[in-house]
């Protein structure tokens, strides 16, 4: 019954994120020529585009790589195509879910399946959550600055709400794993909160919630002991995050633009990124087309924003959400054959 729920949850989110696809392009392409876009995309270097595809594929390595570090530190045994499988089916359901809710409980769920511990799984997607949100968030706000003019049009206001709702979960997160008294403090107040509006399973949601920080409390006992650890993985995210930034960059050579240089459109995908991902829209669709085409109004020429944003968002989420989508199903039925040749047995 669990598995059916899960199941149909899957089905509708994935429903609501191609809904959003259609209504995100149909608002975009209203009144244009749709053919002659697609026509100026069929005509960049393609060369360029490869480059984009492979950061794309530097970007899902980092995660792999922290992922991995962490697990083979806690003794837990996983091979490197195994933590890319994980990173993957992560990239899916976070794409396809609000606020991204969907992708670590499905990577923790399949870290389990393959004899993972729960804690170990939990402990090694927090420390890569806590340096990526730290990474993105000061990078951001950096990038803000230096470009305070892009923001001036009206996006000022989507930026400061994208910086909160980050700073806020970042800040959830630190004080779930360092401090046992405001963690409490702030579940008893959620469980005041639910009793207000009368919510059912009280009991049940509040029982989770102190599963969920006394697990996360655990976490920081082993960052204080293993503050290299963190420092690596800090590192490693760093690098993740300026090559994932550094896509825009390359659609731009694709274009066969060069007055720009990398520095510019790297700085102003962190602000784009800053202000689109803390949105709860699934995969920031509709938001992170809308934002591109504002911040990046003053790079490319009006008649070209439309197919560079196409192909920016097309390298950085469309087509590993097909490729992450692919893994999803392969995982999903070679676990199937194995409960029924478990069952069999």
């Amino acid at each position: 019954m669990e598995k059916k729920k899960k199941i149909r949850k899957t089905i509708t989110n994935l429903i609501i994120f191609i809904l959003l696809i259609i209504l995100t392009f149909s608002i975009v392409f209203q009144g244009q020529d749709v053919s002659e876009i697609f026509n100026i995309i069929k005509n960049v270097k393609i060369e360029y585009i490869f480059i984009g595809i492979i950061a794309m594929c530097i970007y899902i390595m980092g995660e792999t790589i922290n992922i991995g570090r962490i697990l083979k530190e806690l003794g837990e045994k996983s091979s490197f195509i195994r933590n890319i499988r994980y990173t993957l089916i992560g990239f899916f359901f976070s794409a396809i879910t609000p606020a991204a809710s969907g992708g670590q409980p499905m990577e923790i769920y399949y870290m389990h399946k393959d004899n993972i511990k729960v804690a170990h799984s939990t402990l090694a997607l927090l420390l890569h959550l806590c340096s990526f949100q730290i990474v993105s968030l000061t990078f951001g706000i950096l990038s803000a600055i230096i470009h305070f003019d892009v923001l001036k049009s009206g996006l000022i206001y989507l930026f400061i709400l994208g910086i909160a709702l980050n700073m806020s979960a970042l800040a959830l997160l630190i004080i779930g794993i360092f401090s046992k008294r405001l963690s409490a403090a702030l579940v008893r107040g959620f469980v005041k909160l639910l009793k207000f509006f009368r919510i059912k399973k009280i009991e049940e949601k509040q029982e989770k919630l102190e599963r969920e920080l006394a697990s996360y409390q655990e976490s920081a006992v082993y960052i204080k002991n293993h503050k290299l650890l963190m420092v690596k993985t800090l590192i490693t995210t760093l690098i993740q995050m300026l090559v994932y930034y550094s896509i825009p960059y390359w659609v731009y050579l694709a274009f066969g633009y060069s007055t720009e240089n990398i520095w510019t459109l790297l700085t102003l995908q962190a602000v784009l990124y800053a202000t689109v991902s803390g949105i709860p829209l699934p995969g920031s669709v509709g938001a992170s087309e809308g934002g591109f085409i504002g911040i990046f109004r003053n790079v490319f020429p009006q008649s070209m924003i439309n197919s560079a944003m196409i192909l920016n968002r097309g390298i950085s989420f469309y087509l590993f959400v097909l490729i992450s989508a692919v893994v999803v199903i392969y995982s999903t039925l070679k676990d199937k054959k194995e409960t029924k040749l478990i069952e069999n047995e």
